[in-house]
């Protein structure tokens, strides 16, 4: 059972309250459904329910009591009117991609992704007949000049992993709108809170819920948002026959997450501006990027598209691979891993780690560097954040 409302709440209630389901017990908070199987109550009554005449759960591979209050949750806060939960980040992004496709079409893509991603485009797509092309997403002409008649679905992140760059989605649907395709962002480094891809007109929002949803490093998921239309035709028999779908655990610790969201972004957030501000100071860097910082190359398009900066920073070491080998080797608090958006500060090196798969020209040409290093800002206190990334500059140099 769930209590009736009318009101538009703000989403910091909507991420406590949002598609809360309740069972007769009235419990405080969301039970974990672990079932894989429903009971009915009659024969008659599980033939209405397989033809879609009775409403209720059937299997939880596609659908169950938990999971699918973290999708309405989702709804909730991205203004999306459907969802589907994934097993993993990499599961929507595959997902989201591949139900809409077939042999002789198209996807175009910004180049600029994290490397598994690039791995669905460059190497899966092919295998079953779809084209691509990869483009500098940047450049808005460069998308106008690789439409096809063909292209069914463009795919771009913003802000990218692990350059922070930033893409014109508003120009960019227009552009998919003039073939009729899809445009699927992944929201991943922006969150929620500070983009709206669907109200800038992408057709499709992917999360890897693994980073900021749920926050505390504790498990995997993902979430598959847009229209109900393009769900029921396109994503919603994928899905079911597939498999991909997120476990009701999982899901009640990402429910448990998005209470909290807010908080932590806001403060993850504050920290990294002034990580940012600190390390373009510091004679041994040679570049940051931030999109809260007014010397992002593209702050115009952000100022028009984000309403808050990033828990993200990628900055250049003078000193390239050794000098970023070094700094991290020195730091104390911030640890060296390849996941994001946690409540503990997080380093990596992309060229050695997440992005390692490219060629040395791939790598160039997305802007990473062998200096280059990524940081996901976490909760500890910033003063000890600088204290830490002081020393590790020090030993950089």
């Amino acid at each position: 059972m769930t209590k009736k409302t009318t009101r538009n709440f703000r989403p910091a209630t909507q991420l406590v309250h949002g598609g809360t389901l309740r069972s007769p017990f009235g419990e405080t908070s969301e039970a974990i459904f672990l079932t894989q199987g429903f009971v009915y109550d009659s024969a008659e009554a599980a033939e209405a329910r397989f033809k879609g005449e009775e409403p209720g759960f059937i299997y939880s591979r596609y659908a169950n009591p938990t999971t699918d209050m973290f999708e309405k949750r989702m709804c909730v806060l991205e203004g999306a009117e459907d969802a589907r939960a994934t097993a993993s980040g990499m599961a929507a992004v595959a997902a989201a991609i591949l139900c809409q496709v077939r042999a002789g079409d198209h996807v175009l893509a910004a180049r600029a992704l994290f490397g598994s991603c690039r791995y669905v485009i460059e190497t899966l797509l092919p295998k079953y007949g779809v084209d691509f092309t990869l483009i500098d997403g940047s450049k808005i002409e460069n998308w106008e000049q690789a439409i096809r008649p063909n292209t069914k679905a463009l795919f771009l992140e913003s802000p990218t992993n692990p350059t922070l760059e930033v893409v014109d989605i508003a120009k960019v649907a227009a552009i998919a709108n003039s073939v009729g395709a899809k445009l699927i962002v992944d929201n991943v480094f922006a969150t929620p809170l500070f983009q709206k891809p669907l109200e800038l007109g992408a057709h499709i929002v992917v999360y890897s819920a693994t980073k900021h949803i749920d926050g505390q490093g504790r498990c995997l998921g993902g979430v598959i948002l847009s229209d109900k239309e393009w769900i029921d035709e396109n994503l919603h028999d994928y899905f079911r026959h597939t498999g991909p779908g997120l476990s009701p655990f999982n899901a009640w610790t990402l429910l448990k997450g998005l209470e909290t969201l807010p908080l932590r972004v806001h403060q993850q957030t504050d920290s990294a501006g002034k990580l940012a501000d600190f390390l373009a100071e510091h004679p041994n860097v040679a570049r940051v990027i931030y999109p809260g910082r007014a010397d992002h190359p593209q702050a115009d398009i952000i100022a028009k598209q984000m309403s808050g900066g990033s828990t993200l920073i990628a900055f250049d070491l003078k000193g390239g691979k050794k000098a970023a080998f070094a700094f991290e080797n020195a730091l104390q608090v911030i640890l060296i891993s390849n996941n994001l958006g946690d409540s503990k500060s997080l380093i990596t090196h992309p060229a050695t780690t997440t992005h390692k798969n490219l060629s040395d020209e791939g790598r160039a040409e997305a802007g990473i560097t062998d200096g280059m290093l990524r940081l996901s800002v976490g909760l500890e206190d910033v003063n000890d954040l600088i204290e830490d990334i002081e020393v590790a500059l020090k030993a950089a140099g």
